[in-house]
């Protein structure tokens, strides 16, 4: 087994090293650490205290001459110096000495071309156990002839004090490209291990020629068809995805290179709140020895309330993805044949289902919108947009211009057909005469797109959101397809319509140097 070297980073005179244990031990470890119980599935259950879901605030990007230039500077990678950096390095080596920690070495990327091999350092270890089953784990010769490209050291014991350390709570989320490693100290969500590394994955890959994509993918196991789906939380990606006549290649995060898709992740992240088995009988089954579920109140049976959500709205399971019966192994496809954008429109006016050009496509992959419901406050009466940037804006370390002349290069190469498919609402907006989109009607929408049988309609350019909708679709009504003629009230579908156009206008505004062809290719507030 090749030697774990911490001291690298300043970690000495630990307690024990525990090297690549197994879930089984690692499990055995955190009950009996007391950071969590074992439920009646075999899962493994725990807390993860103040922190329940990521930290965007606290997340920060080390600012050094050789990446400056290089990254997309803001709200989102804060620069932090190399000085506060080393100190909150040596403040969390400082916190580990003499205590046990557990060490994974593990792979970020399916195509051997393109992986990097990641050690995970962590003073948990049930969140040793979360990256062992996140990451993918490597044979047992891979194992013998390991050496880290990146490493990923977690603390949550170590509480950063904002006066001393520069940053804005107990918590930080540290990136430095230069020393190749992040550092997350304060936060006991273990979705900031699984995030860092994709975001380290958003800047490396790019170099490589790969497009990183925040999103899921599967394949049709007799052609070899293979689809990507992009979508912000509520708008149907894992639903959409997780099809039982294709091959889960994954569900969150992948490459695309010239070999094809390759999952970036060796396991899967499912929400569980409301999880039923009737639902999601994938993600209920997979809920079992080696899955680790998070912020799930369990009762003294060992039995999960999964419609709790008095911890947070966020309870989370992760597990290997070859727990999923129809995955994909090794999780790789070949170059995408289409691929599709979703959007939750709660404004009621976005097409079911439309074609997008090679600008189009750039444009909305930049915008990546959906709206959430209108709020319960009073005086909140209308929904909400949200837009993130290239469907996954908090983990982007470049900008967003790269990675969307990246996408319209493969399309333009691979002749893939993009559509952008409105899973929410038509004929008004939600609570406000709309209806949500039957779910039948979207899973046909989908297959027409993914098996060419859309191809085969006359479409028409939408005059306000400038996209080619389709007249007709199998197993969809034609009405359906166009969303003015869902509205009872067309004067008001227009203004609302002109009103959303207006946002993404005002959205896409901040983004700098966008080829004028791209601009042009968007809605049309006017």
């Amino acid at each position: 087994m090749n030697e774990v070297n911490l001291s690298k980073w300043g970690i000495i005179n630990t307690g024990k090293v525990y090297h690549n244990l197994t879930p089984a031990q690692l499990t055995t470890e955190a009950i009996k650490r007391g950071e969590g119980v074992l439920s009646e599935t075999g899962a493994l259950s725990v807390m993860t205290g103040k922190y329940t879901g990521r930290s965007p605030e606290d997340r920060f990007v080390v600012d050094t001459p050789d990446i400056h230039d290089e990254i997309a500077w803001g709200k989102i990678n804060m620069p932090i110096s190399e000085e506060r950096f080393d100190k909150i390095l040596t403040r969390v080596a400082t916190y580990l000495q003499g205590r046990d920690v557990f060490v994974f070495d593990g792979f970020a990327g399916a195509d051997h071309q393109y992986r990097r091999s990641i050690r995970v350092i962590n003073e948990l270890a049930s969140q040793n156990m979360f990256i062992h089953q996140l990451l993918i784990r490597p044979t047992e010769e891979e194992f013998e002839n390991f050496h880290e490209d990146f490493t990923v050291l977690c603390a949550p014991g170590c509480k950063c004090v904002p006066e001393l350390d520069g940053v804005h709570s107990e918590a930080a989320i540290l990136v430095n490209f230069n020393k190749k490693i992040v550092v997350i100290a304060g936060s006991g969500y273990a979705g900031e291990m699984k995030k860092s590394v994709f975001s380290v994955m958003n800047f490396l890959l790019p170099a490589d020629g790969v497009l990183p994509m925040h999103c899921s993918a599967n394949t049709d196991p007799e052609t070899g068809d293979t689809a990507v789906f992009f979508g912000l939380s509520g708008t149907g990606k894992t639903t959409l995805s997780a099809d039982p006549n294709r091959m889960l290649i994954g569900d969150d995060e992948h490459g695309w290179s010239e070999n094809g898709v390759f999952n970036i992740e060796g396991g899967c992240y499912a929400k569980c709140i409301n999880l039923s088995k009737e639902n999601e009988p994938f993600i209920w089954d997979a809920i079992k020895f080696g899955a680790l579920v998070e912020n799930v109140t369990i009762n003294e049976k060992g039995e999960f309330d999964f419609a709790d959500g008095s911890v947070t709205e966020n309870t989370r399971v992760g597990y290997p993805v070859d727990y999923i019966p129809n995955a994909a192994v090794p999780s790789m496809g070949n170059i995408p044949k289409t691929v599709i954008f979703l959007t939750a429109d709660a404004f009621g006016v976005l097409p079911p289902i439309s074609k997008l050009s090679k600008e189009a496509a750039m444009y909305h992959f930049v915008t990546g919108y959906t709206a959430k419901l209108a709020g319960t406050e009073r005086g909140i009466n209308e929904p909400t947009a949200t837009f993130s940037t290239c469907f996954g804006a908090p983990f982007l370390p470049r900008p967003a211009s790269k990675y969307a002349e990246m996408l319209g290069e493969k399309i333009e190469k691979y002749g893939t057909h993009v559509y952008l498919v409105n899973t929410g609402w038509a004929g008004g907006p939600a609570g406000y005469g709309g209806n949500r989109m039957k779910l039948k009607y979207t899973r046909a929408m989908v297959t027409a797109a993914l098996n060419g049988e859309l191809e085969k309609s006359e479409f028409v350019m939408d005059p306000i959101f400038n996209v080619a909708v389709p007249t007709t679709c199998p197993n969809v009504p034609d009405e359906v397809l166009i969303p003015r003629k869902m509205w009872a009230d067309k004067a008001a579908y227009d203004e609302q319509a002109k009103k959303l156009a207006g946002m993404f206008v005002k959205n896409f505004a901040k983004y700098e140097g966008m080829d004028p062809s791209i601009i042009a290719a968007g809605p049309k507030a006017d």
